[in-house]
């Protein structure tokens, strides 16, 4: 895949060349030339089939992932988040040792205990790290999902992006069945504040606690905002927001 820069745009296909348009620009690439049916079947396609087969299956675990939390995801992510997270799960799907090439499993590497940590601490705006704009320690409880800042002082403890006259801080607790493709989400209450330094404590505690067991993944959200008349307005249509994987357990 290469990058177009001329003074005319081009769209469409040209001597076996397709030109298109994307959020990084206008991208150039070769026209393919091997038949679908040619893949299904041809031995010498044995390897990209498994690779088909094991890529289909990470994007379908980053997608349940994605929808766990969907109402979070709309207020923090950055346009790659799709792929960056298939790229983990890809990582995670190679912690199968059991299974054959083609045929491994989210599910399986996700219970080792590296398959959990490359999960943790994903952020799903990468312009917006948690560990950068969260500059304070806290606390988790991973059994009762509880999460805990004292003494926090927002003009001090939150990378703060210009403009800011408020923050937000939420949490949640997922609980995630790659196996059987199905999870249980649940939310804790919000906190608001006027960006001072005066030290609160915060607490967030989640509604309930997930039945689903097999992966519990633990979140928090970051949202800035700018007061104008009385009214809190998102700061920048969410670009700030942070959305992050606290522990997986």
């Amino acid at each position: 895949m290469a990058k177009f820069e001329g003074i005319f745009e081009i769209f469409g296909t040209m001597k076996g060349m397709t030109f298109y348009k994307s959020k990084d620009g206008l991208l150039i690439r070769a026209k393919g030339g091997v038949s679908k049916q040619r893949i299904k079947n041809d031995p010498a396609f044995q390897r990209t089939r498994e690779n088909g087969a094991e890529f289909k299956h990470n994007s379908q675990m980053g997608q349940l992932l994605r929808q766990s939390v969907s109402p979070l995801l709309r207020l923090a992510k950055d346009y790659r988040v799709s792929s960056r997270l298939n790229g983990v799960m890809s990582r995670i799907k190679n912690l199968d040792g059991v299974s054959r090439r083609g045929e491994r499993k989210v599910p399986i590497g996700i219970g080792t205990v590296a398959g959990k940590a490359l999960l943790k601490g994903f952020d799903f705006n990468q312009n917006a790290a948690f560990r950068t704009l969260f500059r304070t320690p806290y606390s988790l409880d991973t059994v009762t999902g509880v999460f805990t800042v004292t003494d926090f002082q927002s003009e001090f403890h939150l990378g703060l992006p210009e403009g800011t006259t408020h923050a937000s801080l939420s949490s949640a607790v997922v609980g995630i069945d790659f196996a059987n493709r199905v999870y249980e989400t649940h939310y804790s209450n919000k906190e608001n504040f006027a960006i001072g330094s005066t030290p609160q404590t915060i607490t967030l505690t989640p509604a309930a606690l997930p039945t689903v067991t097999e992966t519990r993944l633990f979140f928090i959200l970051i949202e800035f905002f700018q007061e104008i008349n009385g009214e809190q307005y998102p700061l920048k249509n969410h670009a700030h927001n942070v959305l992050h994987i606290l522990e997986v357990v």
